[in-house]
């Protein structure tokens, strides 16, 4: 299994976390408070779709918001193949970490 690049792993963690009606300024939010990275939104955006085409989110859109010129949302929520896929990647993160301790001292890497 190919790993998931840093911002498509970030942004299908943030659809878990926010869970159903996900869009993409909470993604983005919540990528940026959980993770400190400053993504773009473009990059969140383009990750969405490619993490649609691989089935791992699905896409719907909303009722319109309820203001004046008020439009549908993209809203997006994990798939059964989406949540497998997160708990590899988390598996294979943590074989990786289990090879070698983390010491204080940054010589020894």
């Amino acid at each position: 299994m190919e790993r998931l690049p840093e911002v498509e792993l970030l942004t299908l963690l943030a659809v878990a976390r926010i869970g159903d009606g996900a869009y993409g300024v909470a993604i983005l939010d919540e990528i940026r408070t959980s993770s400190g990275m400053e993504a773009s939104v473009a990059a969140v955006y383009a990750a969405l779709e490619r993490l649609d085409r691989q089935g791992l989110v699905r896409v719907s859109l909303s009722d319109p918001v309820p203001e004046r010129g008020g439009r549908a949302r993209r809203e997006y929520r994990l798939t059964p193949i989406g949540r497998t896929r997160l708990r590899r990647e988390r598996a294979a993160a943590m074989r990786i970490w289990r090879l070698k301790p983390v010491e204080d001292d940054s010589s020894s890497w």
